[in-house]
């Protein structure tokens, strides 16, 4: 007789620890869709309420600490995690109470994306949390994956464009994580083919090794481009679940990104610039005068 027990199916389960973005485009909102999207099973923690939409964030309510590190213990105590997303964390608290619950929970395999300024130029934690972040998450992350101005303000001077990328990614790489992805979508326009930069320590031999990867890319001509720093970060999260390395994750992530940015470039979404298109593998938009796919 068969049994009536069906058998046990295993996904990626990634738990994002971030802001809420009312507007969906990014945040807790647009990581749930990428790891969705990507046969996922995403977690959320939630570090603060935005009221937010396509013009700019208006205002911000972090949440309690208790509260916080309570959805952490939830989380990790019944499904068990795989690996951890981490995004905005508006304050030096909040950090330290995520990096004390993940310790708590020996949390393997940590993505940070160090969210300290919205694309709309709103503070999402200041000098105060970078420094938390270097103290507190740096350590026990496997990946850091910040943008330009990020980089800039994780290390107190200007990164200006990609022929600073190996000496930055080298000054954060030192700060303790395992890897560190310096992204180049902020380049200004006259850019058109971005960088990203990866490099990473390993262990060969005894010895630790630091290897680094360039993946260049043509920029999309599109102003829906919000959301786009979550996305990236929970894509890779996402594979790296699933089982690929780290290189290839980075590469899988920005190509789904990518193709999320040419799928949404004609989507009108609010009066300012609206999210990329994270279900495109499922539900292709349509160019401006055709019907829709759907």
């Amino acid at each position: 007789m068969k049994s009536s027990t069906p058998s046990s199916v295993q996904i990626p389960k990634v738990l994002t620890i971030a802001g809420s973005d009312s507007g969906g485009g990014a945040g807790i909102q647009a990581d749930l869709k990428v790891i969705a999207a990507l046969g996922g099973y995403g977690m959320s923690v939630i570090t603060a309420i935005t009221a937010q939409n396509t013009l700019g964030v208006s205002r911000i309510q972090d949440i309690d600490l208790d509260v916080v590190e309570a959805q952490i213990d939830a989380v990790f105590l019944d499904i068990g995690v795989d690996i951890v997303k981490i995004g905005m964390l508006a304050s030096p608290e909040i950090v330290r109470i995520v990096a004390k619950a993940l310790k708590r929970h020996g949390a393997k395999r940590i993505i940070l994306d160090p969210v300290l300024r919205a694309t709309s130029g709103a503070s999402l934690g200041g000098d105060d949390t970078a420094q938390a972040m270097i103290a507190d998450l740096f350590p026990m992350a496997t990946l850091v994956t910040p943008n330009l101005e990020e980089t800039s303000l994780l290390l107190g001077r200007e990164i200006t464009g990609p022929e600073d990328f190996k000496l930055a990614a080298q000054e954060l790489l030192d700060m303790g994580p395992q890897a560190v992805l310096i992204k180049g979508g902020h380049l200004d326009a006259t850019h058109t083919q971005l960088t990203d930069f990866l490099m990473w320590k390993t262990i060969e031999d005894g010895l630790e090794v630091v290897q680094s990867k360039e993946f260049k890319h043509y920029r999309v001509n599109t102003s829906n481009t919000h959301g786009t720093g979550c996305s990236l970060a929970s894509a890779i999260a996402t594979y790296l679940a699933d089982g690929h390395d780290l290189a290839h994750a980075v590469a899988k992530g920005i190509s789904y990104v990518e193709a999320g940015l040419e799928a949404g470039r004609f989507l009108n979404i609010g009066q300012g610039p609206g999210p990329l298109w994270h279900m495109h593998d499922f539900y292709p938009t349509a160019l401006p005068g055709e019907e829709s796919q759907y």
